[in-house]
């Protein structure tokens, strides 16, 4: 597991090609909650958001969850029933589905300021054709749990029309200091959040992705806006902090700081790279590619120009699949 934590930092910070890769697979296969009341089959997604963590608890609730995903639940509840923890409850609860339904009822009354239950009340309710009560759930787990992946899924569920799920998340041009691969998760998370403390306004944006993939979006906005107050004539710092912006309720305030970037930096690729990334999370294909063509053109040989390439190769296969080609 501490091999699986650490990829998920490095990968934020350095790979920018996984905006590519994730574009290409959810825009092929997003899915959306119907309007009318259905039960479903099967159990409801159970969804752990255990960050860095690798102490033995996380590794069990890992362990258990993958069983859980593989349809294993009579093999994942006694590795839930071991702790006491509100992740392991709502799990134990989901792997005796549908006798623990009421379990998850009863936990969120009793823990209504948790992501993760009010999450999984809202998931539970949706399966058994509750829409509007999930609907609800899925609004107070935004409100009490903004800076978690649980919050970060339920602005998905409220927005099934948007086809990528997740937020957009920033790509810098730069690495990352190299000696982090040598670092465990938290060490590089330390190391990171001491360099944005004393450092820069790139330190700062390196901080704020590694906290956009760990699913922290509001911690990293903060990091973004430090950077930009920190660099206000840097188009990459300007750039992230309107990434950061980003929210599925209002997708506006983005773009509202974004759009004009282009105008006050009009040759910097990394404006032009994440207005197309944007666009791509509202489902604007066409013009998001009018954006990615900008970018690659004003600096084919740059990291971003490559990035917008792949991009722009990833969306044209997604075409021809979906024309049967």
């Amino acid at each position: 597991m501490a091999s699986r934590a650490r990829v998920m930092v490095l990968v934020g910070l350095a790979a920018a090609g996984a905006a590519g890769a994730t574009v290409g697979i959810t825009l092929a296969t997003s899915t959306s909650v119907p309007k009318r009341t259905v039960s479903r089959p099967g159990a409801p997604p159970l969804v752990l958001d255990l960050g860095v963590r690798t102490d033995p608890e996380a590794q069990a609730l890992r362990r258990a969850a993958r069983l859980y995903d593989k349809g294993k639940r009579a093999q994942a509840a006694p590795i839930f029933a071991r702790y006491s923890s509100l992740e392991a409850r709502v799990g134990a609860a989901l792997a005796a589905w549908p006798a623990g339904r009421e379990r998850i009822v009863s936990l969120a009354r009793e823990n209504p300021k948790s992501g993760i239950v009010q999450l999984e009340l809202g998931l539970a309710q949706y399966w058994t054709g509750e829409t509007a009560r999930a609907r609800a759930a899925w609004r107070r787990t935004k409100r009490v749990a903004p800076d978690s992946l649980y919050g970060i899924r339920a602005s998905d569920l409220l927005h099934p029309d948007l086809p990528i799920p997740g937020l957009p998340q920033f790509v810098p041009s730069f690495a990352p200091p190299a000696e982090l691969q040598k670092l465990t998760p938290a060490r590089q998370l330390e190391r990171l959040r001491a360099d944005a403390r004393s450092g820069g306004a790139r330190a700062k944006i390196l901080y704020g992705v590694a906290l956009q993939r760990l699913d922290r979006p509001v911690s990293a906005e903060r990091e973004f806006a430090a950077a930009a107050a920190a660099a206000p004539s840097d188009p990459e710092a300007q750039a992230a902090a309107a990434v950061g912006l980003f929210d599925k309720d209002a997708p506006a305030r983005a773009f509202g700081r974004l759009g004009p970037l282009a105008g006050t930096f009009p040759h910097a690729v990394t404006v032009r790279f994440h207005l197309g990334l944007l666009l791509l999370w509202l489902g604007q294909v066409d013009q998001a590619k009018k954006q990615l063509e900008l970018a690659r053109s004003d600096s084919p040989s740059s990291a971003l120009g490559h990035q917008a390439q792949l991009l722009l190769v990833r969306l044209a296969n997604v075409r021809t699949k979906r024309l049967g080609r």
